[in-house]
């Protein structure tokens, strides 16, 4: 994985919490930034009605859920997006893309909502995530700038925006969905993760628990000899390594 000097704080929580239609998602994919909203053809894709509400929108999904490390991830990406918009499965795909490229929402997805995950816990509260931002906060320099508020409504954001990616469901109390990846979706993680990640080891790789399974539980499923045709790998118990067959531009259609 890519190492990064420090952390980039920015309030795209705040702003994608907010969110009402997702599908302004797929309306901005592949546009072109340069005066999108002087047309008001967004009308069609979304319910949001005014272009001054859609603009309140467009930087965080740009360089949250459209910022893309490498042309395989936009391939993958587009593919998926182009055919299903907003689906449950591409909103899994999603949640790995910001993970990624969004430095706040990727440590509280480590540092609060994976080992709450992983640990079998079944809530996740607001008290919760203020606590975690405000540990960040002592670290992190331009967190400090952050008021009080300012935390409460992010932890508030994050959990919402975890409902939007159906791994929280709930109102007041929201609880902790255990999604169960399909083989479509194990696939397209296999891919995202070798293009995401720099290590060849993807056993060193952070973005494994992504997966939404267990090591021995991922590294079962992805031996299993119906998956041969779309990636080659090696496993030695602590290593694995894996090569895809099937060019990023072609494995969606190949395993829709």
């Amino acid at each position: 994985m890519e190492q990064k000097i420090s952390m980039e704080i920015n309030s795209d929580i705040n702003i994608l919490g907010g969110l009402p239609d997702l599908s302004l998602i797929s309306y901005f994919l592949g546009k072109d930034r340069s005066g999108l909203l002087l047309k008001e053809d967004h009308h069609t894709y979304t319910s949001i009605k005014t272009d001054k509400s859609v603009k309140r929108f467009e930087k965080a999904i740009f360089s949250t859920f459209l910022k893309f490390k490498n042309s395989n991830i936009e391939l993958i990406i587009s593919s998926m997006l182009n055919q299903e918009s907003i689906s449950s499965d591409s909103l899994i795909l999603l949640f790995w893309n910001s993970s990624y490229n969004n430095d706040v929402l990727k440590y509280l997805n480590e540092n609060l909502y994976f080992v709450s995950f992983y640990s079998g816990r079944i809530t996740i509260k607001q008290d919760d995530v203020i606590a975690c931002l405000k540990d960040l906060k002592e670290r992190e320099i331009e967190l400090k700038k952050w008021s009080d508020s300012t935390l409460k409504i992010t932890a508030s954001k994050y959990l919402t925006l975890l409902k939007k990616f159906h791994l929280m469901e709930g109102a007041l109390h929201k609880t902790i969905v255990h999604p169960y990846l399909n083989d479509k979706m194990f696939i397209l993680f296999v891919y995202w993760i070798t293009a995401i990640e720099s290590k060849q080891n993807l056993m060193e790789s952070k973005w494994l628990k992504y997966s939404f399974c267990e090591r021995p539980l991922f590294i079962e499923r992805v031996l299993q000899k119906k998956f041969s045709k779309y990636f080659q790998l090696q496993y030695t118990g602590d290593k694995l390594n894996i090569e895809t067959s099937i060019p990023y531009e072609n494995i969606y259609h190949a395993i829709k």
